[in-house]
């Protein structure tokens, strides 16, 4: 049976949720299992490390501290944007998530404020702060040589 370990290719299907029981992503509900190469950093550290070890048809559920995960929310991480960079018709509401263009591509923002002629967006990753659990089913490994 084939081990995950540094460098191998893993598809797995995954369900991840937040301590009050709140699904926030979901390879099952897509109907689409996630294909990944270990050691890349192309995943969150605390999901990489739970994977190492798991074998092929393996499911594992564990929870990943918020430090290890998205971090913690950095109170500076704020912008105040004026209205006028978004369309005239747009639906302004405190809390909604919108798209941002930042200097390394798109981010997800969270809108805290909303005046007249400001909006100031929360520019933290949305899960920061968050524990996160997932259940993981690995469906196959491969050696990557």
């Amino acid at each position: 049976m084939t081990t995950v370990t540094n460098g191998s290719t893993v598809t797995l299907h995954y369900k991840g949720t937040l301590n009050d029981g709140t699904e926030f992503d979901s390879s099952y509900e897509r109907n689409e299992p996630m294909t990944i190469t270990t050691g890349q950093g192309n995943l969150i550290a605390g999901f990489e490390n739970a994977l190492e070890g798991m074998t092929e048809g393996e499911t594992k559920t564990f929870t990943i501290d918020a430090d290890e995960a998205y971090g913690q929310p950095n109170p500076e991480a704020f912008t105040d944007l004026e209205r006028s960079v978004f369309p005239d018709d747009f639906p302004f509401e405190t809390g909604m998530t919108v798209p941002l263009q930042g200097p390394n591509g798109q981010i997800i923002a969270k809108l805290t404020e909303i005046t007249d002629t400001t909006v100031t967006a929360d520019l933290n990753h949305p899960l920061a702060g968050e524990d996160l659990t997932f259940e993981v089913e690995v469906v196959t490994v491969e050696e990557t040589t």
